[in-house]
């Protein structure tokens, strides 16, 4: 067996909405075991919006890291060699069908799953949290929230921020029962959930009463069961 690495999806929050905040930040950089790691931010998903890079470096710089980003929508430099260089991948949010398609006609979705198989550690926010799942619930559709097949480096389904939005829960909920959706983990924004070489290890929590829930249809019942979370300090 290849050497998996860690996948680290957050349900919402942390530094695209305030660049000074950096409790989940730390944490990811601490996972790479290196003294100073190379993070690479893929923007993808946001169009590459410019006030999104801005604060991933306002954030970043400030740790002990070695930040740089990728871009798409202007001239692309060598993926493959960026993508090697890098210890920790975070993808941001967005719309997560729009970001999936362009990487794979850039195929950089190979190149992310020999990261995943080379020990790297992938994580990111939203967008860039359910795209290593077997299945995503996204908002990529303007008229309501659907189900789609994302990169499958993880087994199940993920929803990000399951408690900020109210349509979330009950379309999770209906998902579910319609058998729409398949087993999976539920996110609010500002907890994250964190699986070393394919398997569940822990949940995170960097605002207060942000959960994970494991949600799945038992008997034509929908069963949402919140993990034991550990919360980050400052």
């Amino acid at each position: 067996m290849k050497n998996l690495g860690d996948v680290i999806a957050i349900g919402g929050g942390g530094f695209g909405r305030n660049p000074k905040h950096n409790l989940i930040e730390k944490y990811i950089l601490k996972q790479a075991n290196v003294k100073k790691p190379n993070i690479l931010f893929i923007p993808t998903a946001s169009a590459e919006d410019k006030s999104y890079i801005v604060n991933f470096y306002s954030c970043f710089s400030r740790l002990e890291c070695s930040p740089s980003h990728v871009t798409f929508f202007q001239r692309t430099p060598r993926l493959d060699s960026l993508v090697n260089k890098a210890d920790v991948i975070y993808v941001g949010g967005g719309n997560t069908k729009s970001m999936l398609a362009v990487w794979k006609e850039w195929k950089l979705d190979k190149m992310l799953l020999k990261a995943y198989q080379n020990g790297k550690i992938l994580c990111g926010v939203s967008a860039g949290a359910i795209c290593w799942f077997e299945q995503g619930i996204t908002d990529s559709w303007a008229s309501n929230l659907n189900t789609m097949d994302c990169l499958g480096f993880i087994d199940g389904m993920a929803c990000p921020h399951y408690q900020e939005e109210k349509d979330r829960r009950p379309s999770v909920h209906k998902l579910l029962k319609n058998k729409n959706a398949i087993s999976g983990y539920a996110i609010d924004g500002g907890a994250a959930v964190h699986f070393k070489k394919g398997e569940y290890y822990k949940s995170l929590q960097f605002y207060s009463n942000s959960n994970v829930y494991k949600v799945s249809l038992v008997d034509g019942n929908v069963n949402e069961s919140q993990l034991y979370i550990d919360k980050l300090e400052p």
